[in-house]
């Protein structure tokens, strides 16, 4: 059985990864009232929240911002932020990659969502919310400061 989805952290790191995003939110923040994933269309998930808010992802985004140890640990090394890009390294003769999308999407009890990826990746479990938390509609940018 592969744990590569568990991640453990201190309790200080738990107090620091907390502090890093101090808004306050409703509990009704944290309740989808619809869930969508275009998967048919290729182009990403949207959320709405109990308290009115609408958060939207693209795939891109989803898969570069995946939750699980493995790939935070990557991104923490690189000193990336959840969605942020790693940057490639040019090639005399680049491969050709597919367009990163979910085979499939299917609810983690009623608290997340996870996706089976077409690069083979599925341990990452997208609770709402973190996804809350990672919402980049332009009022949510505005109170983080992020441009």
């Amino acid at each position: 059985m592969s744990h590569e989805g568990i991640r453990i952290v201190s309790e200080y790191e738990s107090r620091r990864m907390a502090a890093e995003d101090e808004r306050t939110f409703h509990p009704d923040a944290f309740t989808p009232t619809k869930v969508r994933v275009h998967i048919t269309e290729g182009t990403g998930a949207e959320i709405e929240w109990k308290d009115g808010h609408l958060s939207s992802w693209s795939f891109d985004w989803l898969r570069d911002a995946c939750p699980c140890a493995t790939c935070h640990e990557a991104r923490e090394a690189l000193g990336l932020q959840p969605g942020e890009k790693k940057l490639e390294t040019p090639q005399l003769l680049p491969m050709y990659k597919p367009k990163v999308r979910p085979l499939e999407a299917t609810p983690v009890g009623r608290y997340a969502i996870r996706f089976k990826w077409n690069d083979g990746h599925e341990s990452g479990i997208y609770s709402w919310e973190y996804l809350r938390r990672q919402c980049r509609c332009f009022v949510c940018k505005a109170e983080l400061g992020i441009d």
